[in-house]
């Protein structure tokens, strides 16, 4: 993935209301550049159709001050909600590399439930920013659970630290990373009795949605430390357990590397 998304990582955050943001507005090649762009991001699962829309505020129910939304719509098979995730999140980067502010709006409805033979899954609200000064001057300062909270065995630099900051539904943040025999085992974790203010039907819905930013994130964090891996994706359905295995990433340190060589 291009390096420039890790850096937007620091540069993010979500617009939950879009108020004094300036009079600039989002241009009709801005429009054709996002939907170009779209094209080009790396899929978690390339077999999974995808598609967007960017479409006026009137045409769906999200009521935040954005000037438009962008909709995302999938086939549905194993992983889709984490392929829509992993997909999102990379548009989400790119947007803010070009001053464009973000939500991922969960709740949100659009009448056009389905487009090109794919089912609506969840949308983007977003809006020019007329300062980048009103983007993340202190990603660090932003509620979000420690490493030990989402890390379990030894932390890697560079890694461990970042990818906690990723965006999840009502900052629920339901998942742990378990580093153990150089993998990192990635869970979808359900805290028993906690569930934010999301209605009980649609959290493992929206949470497998994070799943797919936060793998958004891993990757780019060691691709941008250059920590080689391969990734084996686990079919999440929804269960209502702590721990769900979404994803075993299997890491080649240059400590690994020289005992494979002996």
């Amino acid at each position: 993935m291009n390096n420039e998304l890790y850096n937007m990582i620091f540069k993010r955050k979500s617009f939950h209301l879009f108020r004094n943001i300036g009079n600039e507005s989002i241009s009709v090649d801005e429009v054709e550049q996002i939907e170009a762009v779209y094209q080009t991001l790396m899929p978690l699962c390339p077999e999974i159709k995808t598609a967007i829309r960017v479409v006026p505020v009137v045409e769906t129910s999200c009521k935040r001050g954005q000037q438009l939304c962008i909709l995302l719509y999938s086939e549905k098979k194993d992983h889709y909600l984490q392929n829509i995730g992993y997909i999102g999140e990379q548009l989400d980067l790119y947007l803010v590399s070009q001053n464009i502010g973000t939500l991922w709006f969960g709740i949100g409805k659009t009448s056009e439930a389905s487009y090109e033979g794919l089912d609506f899954v969840i949308m983007i609200a977003i809006s020019k920013i007329d300062d980048e000064k009103k983007f993340r001057k202190d990603m660090y300062k932003s509620k979000r659970k420690s490493v030990d909270e989402i890390w379990l065995g030894e932390t890697v630099d560079g890694v461990s630290d970042i990818i906690r900051f990723a965006p999840s539904a009502c900052n629920t943040q339901p998942w742990i990373v378990e580093h153990k025999d150089a993998a990192l085992n990635v869970y979808r974790y359900k805290k028993p009795g906690k569930r934010g203010i999301m209605p009980v039907d649609k959290v493992s819905y929206f949470n497998q949605i994070d799943m797919g930013i936060f793998l958004c994130f891993l990757d780019l964090c060691l691709q941008h430390e250059s920590i080689p891996y391969e990734v084996q994706l686990f079919t999440d359905q929804g269960s209502e357990k702590e721990k769900t295995l979404n994803a075993v990433y299997k890491l080649s340190t240059e400590e690994n590397r020289e005992s494979f060589a002996r």
